[in-house]
This record gives structure tokens, sequence and C-alpha cells, in this order.
């Protein structure tokens, strides 16, 4: 009982006191999750507001529930053999390497459909987006699954406990050149990304508090047979430097600590979480109130989220349907809303791929600028014929178009490597025939029989632009709305 009463003393309490309903129940899964079924969303619908966001906060954890590929845990090529590796030997690693990537991606999207926590993938999808690292250039699949583990980790853990891991994941010490960063030759690769990405923001700095920390984070570097983090002191400038106006003989765990005290950090954070949960348009008076709170719980990422979540900017009408889909948005959340089985996940991997999102590749350290840029006159077509296929009929093939639309965007790394592109093109083109809508079967996921009304709730953030045919049936309900542009936000 005082645990109880404990609980709810530290929990702000909101005016809202009776179940939320269907509609809020859909915004709140769909914003923070990947796609919300009916049976989810009415399970929802019967909890108050405040009492639905502690279930979602409650419910995240640290670990996928979905096996990695039998080879995250072989040891990799030693960085060393790679540069003394003959060319064959070298295109062999290149080749195995892309093939690895493209079953990481889909291990990532079976995590996604699989999971009981989406709002733990999301913030996971959320920091790689942040802490960005590329596999074209950390080259090595299992060091990129590595970094995931560690992002879904901390996800909804510590910020401060995440910038210091990430700092170190040898992932991001390849990406951003740490290896070569070393006394008398800094490289400020790292140090400028951890203050304008990571942290600070732009206008938070000046260039020489990234020269002093460049020098900080001097020594910082991977053993070149493991690839694990090592410190060298010898490589470690050890002299006074000045960041941000402190001075001393400052390491790059002190120039990290030095970021986190500082009240930008916190506010550029829930700035960029508020674009990712609320609205393209952050309030500049809300997102302080919630970043003093999010300092003063020493970066409690839960303090930050349950604010926004809570928050009446939150539920407000006019912020609802106000953000695009990503890519990984459409194409899993529709799988996971219309309950579709999916056997072969590289093909959601591929479609996201092709529609501009690359997991495990975003296209630099800025990562993807999401909004209004996901949606361009090529990705628009690719987005509606991937809809259009789900609800096809059973016999129809897949359009050639469709193929290299979904395709070729996504990996044009891998045309020097023909046979591994067209492997994965034939695996695409393959299971995606096999995907199926069930409509009888999403239909009996209503706790009752489904008005229009009912069906047009589940699936859509707002009314459909384009008028509905009063006979239509519920199969052909869903297919409208799915191709309506209502159904590219959320």
């Amino acid at each position: 009982m005082l645990a109880r009463l404990l609980f709810l003393l530290a929990v702000p309490v909101l005016a809202h006191t009776a179940p939320m309903g269907p509609e809020d129940a859909r915004h709140l899964l769909n914003r923070t999750g990947f796609g919300a079924n009916p049976r989810e969303i009415a399970e929802y619908a019967r909890l108050e507001r405040a009492e639905a966001v502690e279930r979602l906060l409650s419910q995240t954890h640290g670990r996928a529930v979905t096996s990695a590929p039998d080879w995250v845990n072989e040891p990799i090529t030693p960085l060393r053999a790679l540069r003394n590796a003959s060319p064959e030997e070298r295109r062999a690693f290149v080749e195995r390497e892309i093939r690895r990537g493209f079953e990481l991606r889909a291990w990532w999207i079976a995590e996604m459909l699989a999971t009981p926590s989406p709002l733990t993938e999301r913030m996971t999808l959320f920091w790689h987006n942040h802490f960005v690292s590329s596999q074209q250039k950390v080259r090595h699949a299992r060091l990129m699954y590595e970094q995931n583990v560690l992002l879904r980790h901390h996800a909804t853990g510590n910020f401060g406990t995440l910038l210091h891991a990430v700092a170190k994941d040898p992932a991001m010490v390849i990406y951003l050149d740490s290896v070569s960063n070393r006394k008398g030759r800094p490289n400020e690769n790292f140090a400028r990304e951890l203050m304008e990405l990571f942290t600070l923001g732009m206008g938070h700095y000046t260039e020489q508090d990234v020269r002093e920390a460049a020098r900080a984070f001097t020594g910082w570097s991977l053993d070149p047979e493991t690839a694990e983090f090592r410190f060298r002191p010898a490589l470690h400038d050890d002299g006074p430097k000045t960041v941000l106006g402190r001075t001393g003989r400052l390491g790059g765990e002190a120039v990290l600590d030095l970021l986190l005290e500082e009240e930008a950090t916190a506010e550029f954070l829930v700035a960029k979480l508020w674009r990712e949960f609320v609205s393209p348009d952050p309030d500049a008076a809300e997102v302080r109130r919630i970043a003093a709170r999010f300092r003063t719980a020493r970066y409690d990422i839960k303090v930050a989220l349950r604010e926004l979540l809570r928050s009446d900017a939150f539920w407000a009408l006019e912020n609802r349907a106000t953000l695009v889909k990503s890519p990984v948005d459409l194409v899993v959340g529709t799988m996971r809303t219309l309950d579709i089985a999916v056997g072969d996940t590289l093909v959601l991997a591929l479609a996201v791929a092709g529609l501009g999102q690359n997991l495990f590749s975003p296209p630099n350290v800025k990562g993807w600028p999401g909004g209004e840029a996901w949606i361009g006159s090529s990705t628009l077509l690719a987005r509606k014929q991937l809809a259009e296929r789900v609800f096809r009929a059973e016999d129809a093939p897949v359009p050639a178009p469709m193929g290299r639309a979904l395709t070729d965007a996504g990996f044009a790394r891998v045309r020097g490597f023909g046979r591994l592109g067209e492997e994965a093109r034939a695996r695409f083109l393959r299971g995606l025939g096999e995907i199926r809508f069930d409509d009888k079967r999403w239909l009996s996921l209503f706790p009752d029989a489904p008005t229009r009304a009912d069906i047009q709730r589940v699936l859509a953030a707002r009314a459909p632009v384009h008028p509905i045919a009063a006979d239509a049936n519920p199969r052909e309900l869903v297919r409208h709305i799915a191709l309506d542009p209502a159904y590219q936000l959320k």
C-alpha cells in the first residue's frame, strides 16, 4: 500500500479520468509503436490516458525477443587482416557482410513485428537515427548488430549512461573516426557530431570547444584483433583543455559529463522527442518545462516520455495526423494493423529500404530527416504500389516496376555484386507474392461487428481525402483507406 501511495504521489495526475476510447487509443498506440490492430485498440480504449501511458512505459524491456542470426557470436575478421588482404579476400569479405546486412535488416524487422513492446523498438529506432552509424563505413555487420543491442538496452533507460556507452561503441568509434584520433593529430569528427547532433545542437558551442574536446578523446580506439574498445594512454593528450568554459586535464568521460550538465542538451533532446511523438513544431515553453524535469531526473528517458505523452499537446486534435509515416511506420505498421502474417521479413526490409529508410545505413551522419522528406514523387508511387499489392487478387503477379522501385533505391550499393542483387530481388518478389490480407480474420479482432466508422477509426488518423462508395464492403473499405493520402499520416 505504501509503495502504491508513493507511486501515485510521484506521477502527476491528469484531469482525464474517464476511459479514453478507441480514437485516443489508436492515436497513442500508433504514435508510440508501429500500428495497432483492432483488438489492441479495444484493450487500451478501456484505460484512462495516464493509465495507458504508464502501461506502455512499464512494458518496455532491454532485450530482443527474436533470435539473432548465428553469426553474431562469431569473431570478426580482424581489422589488421583486412588491411593486408588480397583483392579476392576483400571481395569475399564484402559479399559476406552485404549478405549478413540483409539478414540483420530482416531480423530487426522481425523484432518490430513480434515485440510485445513496440515502444521499445520505436525508441531503438529513434536512437539509431540519433547516434548514427552506417554499415557502409563500419563494414562489419556484427558491430552494427552490437550497436543495435546497445541502443535497445538503454532505449528507455538513462540518456547519460547511453551517451557514455555509445561514445565507446566500436561501430561509432569506426564511423566517426575515433580510431585515428591521437595526440598531436586530433581528429575532430566525433567531438563535432557529439556536440552538434548528440547533445547541445547548433549554436551552443564554438569551434574552439570542438578542437579542445577532440583532444580529450585522443586515445579512444579499438583492439585491432577483436574490435573491442581500448583506451591507449600513449596516444592520449593529457594536457590542459578548456571546453564550454571549464578548464582542466579533461579526458573524454569528463567532456561527456560537462555536456550533460548543459541545459541546452536536455532541451535539444526533448525538442527532438517532441518531433518524434507530438508534432513537427515543438512548443518552446513546453520543451523548456519538460527538459527541466528531464535534467532533474538525471536524464531518465521515461521521465521525458511520460511528460510528452501526458501533455495536452500530445492529445490535442490539432496535432493529430500531422506526422508523416516513415517507411518503417508504413510497412511494419500496415502488417501489424491488418494482422498480416509475414513469412520472409527480408521482404519488408527491402520494401522499407526502397522507400528511403535503409536500416543500418542512414544517408549521412545527420540521419534521415523525416517529416515531409519521406514523401517524394517516386516514393509516393512506391508507397501506393505496396498498398495495392497487399490487396491484390491471389493470382496477380507482382509488377516488375514495383520490384525495381522497392529494391533499387535502397540497395544501389550491391549493384557491383550482381548475383547478390538478383538473389535479393528474387527473394523479395517471391516473398511479397506470399503476403495476404485475411479480411475475415482481421474483422474477427473487433470486439463487436464493426461499423464503417469503426474500421476507419482503426486505420486512419483523419477522414479519408477521397469519398468512399456507400455500398463498399469491409475489404473494399480497408483497401480504399489504405490507398488514401490520409493513410500516410499518423
